[in-house]
């Protein structure tokens, strides 16, 4: 039976027209003329028995109906693109793994470690898209993520299963400045620096002040306030350079630490329980790739914890 799928010229010239709703900047993207995208755009409403854009004295404008469409078809493109260039580029003969992982631990803790991963498995390709908050995995194409979250937390992904892999330890860091020649500071001097504020994490700084001042005494009323950062790769540049002291988990800042750019300001560790899991779609069978790389985590955890 043949498929009810219209022209792939007319779909990337649609996606075009709708990302700037504009024949004339469709065009200069696609290297076609402005006549050409207009073509194939009434072309595809044809095929549809659809408006999908409403033309006005500057230009046109998306429909509903357009909108919705243009909507559907993004992502299929983009997935249909990826998987081109990966059979175009020769990669992934033993299976290629879509991984959705928020960025800093992707950066200082996963990436480095691939390389022993593709040392054991070169026939395996992992890429990874940036992801800070859970997703639904049957809206995107991909097929894990990795996800830093409290037990209570990890119910916000629906359909999922989740592995833990490690713990998550964070400690309050700040620039060796900032401590103004002590060792260590107590819970009331770590409140006078400016408190850098993590903007997935809006409750971090109160919950430490808390469990770190003494006991039924509220956080004080500034521990919301503060530069905010959305990335810890932000949060920690935003320390190093002396701004303030911040909530970071140790094994993110691994190398400031080391090198001394960072230092512990207080002992005590953020009371939140958090690990960083493995997060898998429930119900689908598991490619041999993904199979591979998730017990590949489970060693590297084991081997060093």
């Amino acid at each position: 039976m043949r498929r009810k799928i219209p022209s792939l010229q007319a779909l990337a010239c649609f996606d075009a027209a709708a990302r700037y709703q504009s024949y004339t900047r469709a065009a200069q993207e696609l290297a076609l003329t402005q006549s050409a995208v207009s073509r194939q755009v009434a072309a595809l409403e044809d095929y549809l028995g659809l408006e999908l854009f409403r033309r006005t004295r500057h230009g046109v404008v998306l429909t509903v109906a357009g909108s919705q469409y243009a909507r559907q078809i993004a992502p299929r493109l983009q997935a249909l693109e990826r998987d081109t260039l990966d059979a175009m580029s020769g990669q992934g003969a033993g299976g290629a793994i879509y991984l959705a992982a928020v960025p800093t631990f992707a950066a200082r803790w996963l990436v480095p470690r691939l390389p022993a991963f593709a040392a054991t498995h070169p026939d395996v390709v992992v890429h990874i898209e940036s992801r800070t908050r859970p997703f639904l995995f049957t809206d995107t194409e991909l097929d894990a993520a990795l996800y830093a979250s409290t037990p209570e937390g990890m119910a916000q992904w629906a359909g999922t299963r989740a592995v833990r892999l490690l713990p998550e330890v964070v400690l309050p860091v700040c620039a060796p400045r900032c401590m103004a020649g002590r060792s260590t500071l107590s819970a009331a001097e770590v409140a006078t620096l400016p408190l850098l504020q993590q903007s997935t994490r809006p409750q971090a700084w109160p919950l430490w002040l808390e469990a770190a001042g003494p006991p039924g005494e509220p956080a004080p009323s500034h521990a919301l306030g503060g530069p905010r950062f959305e990335q810890f790769s932000m949060t920690t540049a935003a320390a190093v350079a002396g701004m303030g002291v911040a909530l970071i988990p140790q094994l993110l800042i691994e190398n400031e630490l080391r090198s001394g750019a960072l230092v512990v300001a207080h002992p005590l560790p953020h009371p939140e329980e958090r690990h960083y899991y493995l997060v898998l779609p429930e119900g689908q069978a598991e490619r041999p790739a993904l199979q591979q790389f998730g017990q590949w985590l489970l060693e590297t955890v084991r081997a060093n914890p």
